[in-house]
């Protein structure tokens, strides 16, 4: 079964999701949601699993540089309360430090401009989210 990364945010949701095998992650898209409308994104997610035969969701977890859960963090746990609730399934939280930060200087590297990279940083995002997740199962 394939594995779901997601990049969450007060209105955005980037999501990834891994080959068969769980040893790629892919961007797949960015989906809009109402500002904090966790039951709309909790939707979207919902018809992602079904769709694309999800057995593992991989949620990044934004903590503050110095390690600490702020208020974007708990918004994050906050939601993965409701899809383990409404889903039934586990959620594993991964570090997402940073991330953003990275899928913005790739896109610069390869030479995109500030309006498609806007377009693109959350799902590039969960793919880096999900990767780090799949390169960690390889070892363990």
């Amino acid at each position: 079964m394939k594995v779901i990364g997601l990049d969450l945010g007060s209105k955005t949701i980037g999501v990834a999701l891994s080959d068969s095998l769980g040893i790629f992650a892919h961007p797949l898209k960015t989906f809009y949601f109402r500002n904090n409308n966790l039951d709309e994104a909790l939707e979207i997610v919902a018809d992602l699993i079904k769709e694309h035969e999800i057995g593992t969701i991989v949620l990044g977890l934004p903590k503050n540089m110095d390690g600490s859960i702020g208020f974007q963090a708990q918004y994050c746990l906050d939601f993965k309360d409701m899809l383990e609730t409404e889903l039934k399934m586990g959620v594993v939280m991964i570090d997402e430090r940073l991330t953003s930060v990275i899928a913005e200087r790739t896109m610069m590297s390869a030479d995109l401009d500030n309006r498609k990279r806007k377009k693109h940083v959350d799902k590039i995002a969960a793919a880096i989210i999900l990767q780090s997740y799949l390169d960690g199962a390889k070892k363990g």
